[in-house]
């Protein structure tokens, strides 16, 4: 699973949200106006995602090229948690204060959590 910049997971968003391939022009063309890269850029950053094996060259329409994604926004989530409770050494207990505090996680979130706990435990896996 490849590590991505800030700006490369921009991308990357707009790529996942895409319908189908998307051209970098596109891809541009999605990205807010304020603080919108130039073409050029965005141009580079594909090419870079590309090179992690994060989107691939679908097609060339003109002297266009089409991308799609070959990761998954959920497995890149994953990655990034797991990286992230890494730094907790492994511990959630601080990330999950943390998000009741700032009003990220509510009581339906813990009991979605509960559910998926008990699922899990019946499965043998929790």
């Amino acid at each position: 699973m490849p590590n991505l910049t800030r700006l490369e997971h921009r991308i990357m968003e707009v790529i996942w949200d895409a319908t189908g391939p998307i051209s970098i022009r596109e891809i541009r063309e999605v990205l807010p106006e304020k603080n919108c890269p130039a073409y050029s850029t965005v141009q580079t950053i594909v090419y870079r995602l590309e090179a992690k094996k994060a989107v691939r060259r679908v097609r060339k329409i003109g002297n266009a090229h089409v991308f799609e994604a070959t990761v998954s926004r959920t497995s890149q989530q994953r990655r990034l948690i797991s990286e992230l409770l890494g730094l907790f050494r492994g511990r959630a207990q601080p990330i999950m204060a943390h998000l009741i505090e700032v009003g990220g996680l509510t009581l339906d979130d813990i009991r979605e959590g509960e559910q998926l706990l008990r699922r899990l435990e019946k499965k043998g896996k929790a």
